[in-house]
């Protein structure tokens, strides 16, 4: 099933998209896809709905974050051995994580603004998993049963602000629309193996990012569990899990984003995202 959101920034309306690629209105059955309707009892539900039983959603509107009201927009570092290696880094012993503001969520092809003084805008393509029933100390052997599902996450990256400009990396990824999420989360149960996925990123139709999830050095199992020993992980959370190498600071010499680049990045079986640069004004 994808469950997705649809409508103005800041209005959006539930939807489903069914097996046609149309979307379907979920307005009457739940508030929005966020919180308590990311239960895995509310799924099921959802999931028992007949598709054609629900109104039609003409036109293409806007798409919004899949998911609505995230709480904590957690980000790994560094958890792709040869993104390690290409940005100068080290695996680390244990995950870096991190947090994206709130402020920086926006949809999965909404424009992307290049931030004053920035120089050095970069792309990120990331699997991130969206948590349904909420826990603290959640062990391995369950950690699947608190995901509600997956989707896509461009965690954009200003590297000057990120790495010269001192402190916490958050300062270089939060700024406003550095945070696309979508364009659906599709339910755990139609990904059979999250750590089997192939993702990529094409800049202005270059390809950059050609990458398999099967290289995280730590995975979603191991993900749930760690991040589950610091905080509790609640209904509508989301946790971007990384990104393999080709990403611009990596390249040789460096490529880096300027308004009217489009970037184009995908996950199998999750969809696609687009987003025009433009610049901050």
């Amino acid at each position: 099933m994808k469950l997705l959101r649809y409508g103005q920034s800041g209005a959006e309306k539930p939807g489903m998209m069914d097996s046609d690629g149309t979307i379907r209105d979920l307005s009457g059955v739940i508030g929005d896809v966020a919180g308590d309707a990311l239960l895995p009892e509310s799924i099921e539900k959802l999931k028992a709905l007949d598709p054609a039983s629900l109104p039609k959603v003409d036109g293409s509107p806007r798409m919004g974050p899949c998911v609505g009201d995230i709480g904590k927009l957690i980000c790994i570092g560094l958890n792709y051995s040869d993104h390690a290696a290409e940005t100068g880094g080290e695996v680390p012993s244990e995950p870096i994580m991190f947090m994206k503001a709130n402020s920086a969520i926006s949809g999965p092809h909404d424009d992307v603004i290049i931030p004053r003084g920035s120089e050095q805008t970069d792309w990120e393509v990331e699997l991130a998993f969206v948590i349904g029933k909420p826990g603290k100390y959640i062990s391995e052997a369950n950690a699947l049963d608190h995901v509600a599902g997956y989707c896509i996450v461009n965690d954009v990256s200003e590297r000057d602000f990120q790495i010269r400009r001192q402190g916490q990396w958050t300062k270089g990824k939060s700024c406003d629309t550095f945070g696309p999420v979508g364009p659906w989360m599709v339910t755990r149960d139609e990904v059979a193996d999250p750590q089997a996925l192939s993702l990529w990123t094409e800049v202005n139709g270059h390809r950059y990012q050609n990458g398999n999830t099967n290289t995280m050095v730590y995975g979603v199992v191991f993900l749930v569990n760690y991040l589950s020993q610091f905080m509790t992980l609640n209904s509508g959370d989301v946790i971007a899990t990384g990104t393999p190498p080709g990403v611009g600071m990596g390249q040789n010499p460096r490529v880096f984003l300027k308004p009217g680049d489009v970037m184009r990045l995908g996950i199998e079986g999750l969809g696609e995202q687009q987003q025009t640069l433009v610049a901050d004004v």
